[in-house]
């Protein structure tokens, strides 16, 4: 083949540049690998040419033929190993030109149904130090050998070909690092969700439907349930379902242990993903798979190693749930069944505290108000003894009755203001406020004042002002049993983020550290309901200086 002038060569150096500036700024491996191949094999005028990809340990990981038939790729079983000349092109890192293949003493030969080839140049792709690939290319179209002007071609290819890797596995390696860093946003966002709900609320519905929901938008499914253990211990009882589906994904809403999805999971404890939903067919409404349901996956909500409840999730298509996304799942449910059970069991103690406070109540009533009415009934006896032998006597009896039964009546008054359930009639807080403190001077014969804005507090929220009229019926209930104050003060401001109450009396006060045992259940209670909208109750007091609750909620929700 003749030799290029010098200005043919220019000219074909400045065409190759051309291509190779394309080259660089494509950002796809596979297309710049495919792109790298074909331009060389086009350059150099080759009836073959190939290319291979090394990864950092110098390992063969693609190679990519250009020429050969698809027949004659499938006949060979492996790709070219890296021995005989490939491997001395990649030992010596500098360009092979080889006139004759199997003349060449490096040769070991090709792999079995490999194309017989005769003229050989092979140019090594680096990138700094580093060793990125090979492009290697034989028989020479219209001649017997590779000339040293298809040598400097191909070596500048080369040269740009490292740049254009390099550059696309930059991108690749940003790219799956900001997937990585989106997957773990992700991740943290479900954490975040899940935790605030769990944290924030004692509304075991709450915690059940924001825990679902937040599990089924991190896989991006379409429908959930949940199903919690019975009081029997044994039945798993659906509590919540949210999704797509038109009504529930399952034929009943109790499964006992062992029984279908959710039964095996409760007995196993392990999480269970169903790829082919056709063999729970049993169990799921025939609906659900009118609808398109295709996967199901269910996962045990642990409690203190024992299975409390079931979250079960299902999706139109399948869901690959990989390694790391297993463990946080795990972890989410392990934290919800914990909350779950925490939850429950604060409500059977908040059912027993009712029993006991009923307990109380009746010593209370027995020994207090039952034995003060008795008292009146004897006085009312002696009375009707005496009426005829000693008339001032008598009267002397009866006026003791008339005062009991005047303590007795404020004693049962006292109770009512303590027991009587009350709602928040209207949107007027300060009004509510008003007629509290109303029957509280009337059934205790005490002085009680009540300050607040004039506007009402239009906008409070009903939840946080119902809490607030709630904690001030019990905080003027406790000052009515305890206190034996002269007077009480009922204080309603508000700032920028905050309405704040304040009930101060003038009794005797107590040691907080005595605090349980003085205000019993009520001081739970104010507590539970002020936290349930976002605030809090703080009491202070001390013997013989009165004692103060302040309360706060949030002015918005």
């Amino acid at each position: 083949m003749p030799v290029l002038t010098r200005e043919q060569l220019e000219e074909r150096l400045t065409s190759l540049h051309r291509a190779s500036l394309e080259l660089v700024s494509d950002l796809s491996l596979d297309t710049v690998l495919e792109r790298i191949v074909r331009l060389a094999r086009e350059e150099a005028e080759a009836d073959y040419a190939a290319l291979g990809v090394f990864d950092e340990a110098g390992d063969l990981v693609q190679f990519i033929p250009v020429g050969m038939a698809e027949e004659e790729v499938k006949k060979m079983p492996y790709p070219p190993k890296g021995l005989g000349l490939l491997g001395a092109l990649k030992q010596e890192r500098k360009t092979l030109r080889v006139r004759d293949i199997q003349k060449d003493p490096r040769s070991v030969g090709f792999p079995p149904g490999h194309p017989p080839m005769r003229s050989f140049l092979g140019v090594p792709i680096l990138f700094g130090e580093q060793v990125l690939g090979q492009i290697y290319l034989t028989d020479k179209l219209g001649g017997e050998e590779f000339t040293e002007q298809d040598e400097r071609v191909i070596e500048t290819l080369a040269a740009y070909a490292g740049v254009a890797i390099n550059n696309a596995r930059l991108i690749r390696a940003l790219t799956e690092r900001d997937q990585s860093l989106t997957k773990k946003n992700e991740d943290l966002t479900l954490i975040n969700t899940v935790a605030t709900a769990i944290t924030r609320s004692l509304d075991l519905d709450e915690i059940l439907q924001k825990t679902l929901t937040s599990v089924m938008e991190y896989l991006k499914v379409e429908n959930g349930e949940i199903f919690l253990k019975d009081d029997n211990g044994s039945d798993f009882r659906l509590v919540t379902h949210k999704g797509k589906f038109n009504g529930h994904l399952f034929t009943r809403d109790v499964f006992r242990m062992g029984e279908g999805i959710i039964g095996e999971v409760a007995e196993s404890g392990q999480p269970y993903i169903s790829k082919n939903v056709g063999k729970e067919v049993r169990y799921l409404r025939q609906k659900v798979f009118e609808e398109g349901c295709r996967w199901v996956a269910a996962f045990p909500l642990m409690a203190r190693g024992s299975v409390i409840g079931v979250m079960v999730v299902a999706h139109h298509q399948e869901i690959v749930i990989d390694a790391p996304q297993a463990e946080l799942l795990e972890a989410i449910t392990s934290w919800a069944g914990i909350t779950i059970e925490n939850v429950v069991l604060q409500q059977q103690a908040q059912r027993l505290a009712v029993l006991e406070e009923r307990e109380r109540i009746g010593m209370d009533l027995h020994d207090g108000i039952i034995q003060s009415i008795y008292a009146v009934g004897l006085a009312l006896d002696y009375a009707r003894v005496a009426l005829d032998e000693d008339t001032q006597q008598a009267k002397q009896k009866i006026e003791q009755a008339i005062d009991g039964l005047n303590k007795t009546i404020r004693d049962i008054r006292a109770y009512i203001l303590d027991l009587r359930p009350r709602e928040l009639y209207g949107n007027n807080l300060i009004q509510n406020l008003n007629r509290l403190v109303d029957e509280y001077r009337v059934n205790t014969l005490s002085e009680a004042t009540l300050t607040a804005p004039e506007d009402g507090l239009v906008g409070l929220p009903v939840s946080h002002a119902t809490a607030l009229f709630h904690i001030c019926q019990e905080a003027l209930a406790n000052v009515a049993k305890h206190a034996h104050a002269r007077r009480v003060d009922v204080r309603l401001w508000a700032t920028r983020d905050r309405v704040l109450l304040e009930v101060a009396d003038n009794g005797q006060g107590f040691d907080l550290r005595q605090m349980s045992i003085t205000l019993g259940h009520g001081l739970s209670n104010m507590h539970i309901r002020a936290r349930k909208v976002g605030g809090d109750v703080e009491v202070t007091s001390a013997p013989g200086e009165g004692t103060t609750v302040l309360a706060w909620v949030p002015r918005r929700k």
